[in-house]
């Protein structure tokens, strides 16, 4: 849990874009190609919960590189992704071709968007990057009533394999032992569901469980390491592949799948909230 540092939000939330490792050259690209994908049931579900059929309107606070803004290009008539890293919107640009996909540069509890004009807001692995309070009053103004906010994230690693799993647990654990929590305060996911009930925003909230199945290599493994924000500072700090776990998990990857994609499976928790 992130205590309160009394520094104005903008202050917060740029200080996470700067510490985040988003900016160097090749991560979003990168991140692109490796994370995962809402999967199908996620967004029926959501619409269910909306009340809605095909939303007028989506917005994906902290959209990153589109993945989960570009999700809902054949579902709905208009989406917006917010996202305040340039370098990150860039890739989501270039990589979106959809006409009722687009992007703006802003931080999510400041986006400019039109009052009770939503009828869902996402936050894909995004809502611990963001100060609650003024987030959630954000997404609650651009919601109609009986709109609804998301914010939802997977569990690392994916389960593909237990040797391959436990060497990707040790590295996460090598990182949070080297970056301390201090280089970079955000707010624990496991807090998520409490703030939006306490935020007096939603009439109704709940937390709702699913699960998505992709393919993926040995590659695309190590790239969903290499995707992690903290990973990515402590290489640029000089520390070693060896040092972080990453050496070990890509060796460990190599050798159990070999050249072969497998199945990927991985476990998404969302939170939501009902204006």
């Amino acid at each position: 849990m992130r205590e309160d540092s009394g520094d104005p939000i903008e202050h917060f939330s740029e200080r996470l874009v700067r510490g985040s490792g988003y900016a160097r050259p090749g991560f979003a690209s990168g991140y692109d190609s490796h994370r995962p994908s809402p999967p199908d049931a996620l967004l029926h579900m959501l619409c269910l919960e909306a009340e809605v059929e095909r939303p007028a309107l989506v917005v994906d606070f902290g959209s990153g590189t589109g993945l989960s803004t570009r999700a809902w290009a054949e579902r709905a008539d208009e989406v917006v992704g917010v996202e305040a890293s340039p370098e990150m919107r860039e890739q989501a640009e270039a990589a979106t071709a959809a006409a009722n996909v687009r992007f703006v540069g802003a931080f999510a509890q400041e986006t400019g968007l039109a009052e009770e004009a939503a009828d869902l807001v996402t936050c894909s692995q995004s809502f611990h990057w963001m100060e609650p309070e003024p987030t959630l009053a954000e997404a609650a103004r651009i919601l109609r009533p009986g709109g609804v906010f998301a914010a939802y994230d997977y569990d690392w690693p994916p389960v593909v394999h237990w040797e391959v799993e436990a060497a990707f647990d040790e590295l996460v654990r090598r990182v949070g032992r080297l970056r301390a929590e201090a280089a970079n305060p955000r707010y624990g996911k496991s807090g998520h569901l409490d703030r939006i009930r306490t935020s007096g925003h939603f009439r109704y909230a709940r937390e709702v469980l699913l699960h998505s199945r992709e393919r993926g290599s040995a590659e695309r493994i190590v790239g969903m390491a290499l995707s992690l924000g903290p990973l990515t500072m402590l290489l640029q700090q000089g520390v070693s592949e060896e040092d972080v776990g990453l050496a070990a998990l890509r060796n460990v990857a190599g050798r159990v799948l070999g050249e072969r994609d497998a199945d990927l499976y991985l476990g998404y928790r969302v939170r939501l909230g009902v204006k």
